[in-house]
């Protein structure tokens, strides 16, 4: 499997900097967090941004659905909002692993997966894993990304979890830190699959986790562990 860091800086940074930014990105390296984790969404006109919200108000200075807007459009209200061309660039040239989350609009499922994994399988060198809480657009991502790795991502570990992750081809499972129980640990570490827990921001929730056998954490403080963010076991 891709080896995962210990530490993965939510959505680019944490709280270090906007959220899914490329400022994040600086932020989380500059710490010597080696892994991040951010969402891409598409826009009106195809172009793969990093995006968490189905709409533009909350982040960015802009107005409207992300998935009605061209990417000139966001840019001239916010030019601040990066392409995932540009976070890839970024995390090469700052040596950070990451964990690419298919975001897709409403509708938009399998598009965002082709879109975003035919892109990938042209400019990306595959250090990191791509995962998705839909199904139909990881899935779609998996078909343009035949020999990259994918995460099943999944707020409680589901009853058929090993059937999932087998369609998608997952090296790992990624679940919410609150469903991250000693009986899920069981299940996953038993059948020798690697998970990750999120969105974990305090040094003994993360313990716990690390003692249950999580390769990973994706925190939005990665500030709490400045300097540690070396590849699990």
């Amino acid at each position: 499997m891709t080896a995962y860091p210990r530490i993965l800086a939510h959505r680019c940074g944490g709280t270090l900097a906007a959220e899914n930014s490329l400022a994040g990105l600086e932020a989380a390296a500059r710490l010597g967090c080696r892994g991040v984790e951010f969402d891409v969404m598409l826009t009106r006109d195809g172009v793969p941004i990093l995006m968490h919200d189905e709409t533009l108000e909350r982040t960015t200075r802009c107005r409207g659905r992300t998935a009605e807007r061209t990417l000139a459009e966001i840019r001239a209200c916010d030019p601040g909002v990066p392409t995932l061309a540009e976070a890839i660039a970024a995390c090469r040239r700052l040596g950070l692993w990451a964990n690419i989350e298919l975001k897709p609009a409403s509708g938009h499922e399998a598009e965002t997966g082709a879109v975003v994994g035919e892109w990938l399988a042209a400019h990306w060198d595959g250090r990191g894993v791509i995962s998705s809480f839909s199904e139909d657009s990881a899935l779609a991502g998996r078909r343009a990304l035949p020999h990259a790795a994918f995460a099943l991502l999944c707020e409680a570990l589901p009853d058929d979890w090993r059937v999932r992750a087998e369609r998608l081809g997952a090296i790992a499972v990624h679940l919410a830190a609150e469903h991250a129980d000693a009986a899920a640990a069981r299940a996953l570490n038993a059948a020798g699959m690697p998970w990750a827990a999120w969105t974990v921001n305090d040094l003994a929730a993360a313990e716990r986790l690390f003692g249950f056998g999580a390769v990973a954490i994706i925190t939005d403080r990665p500030d709490l562990w400045a300097g540690a963010g070396t590849p699990a076991a």
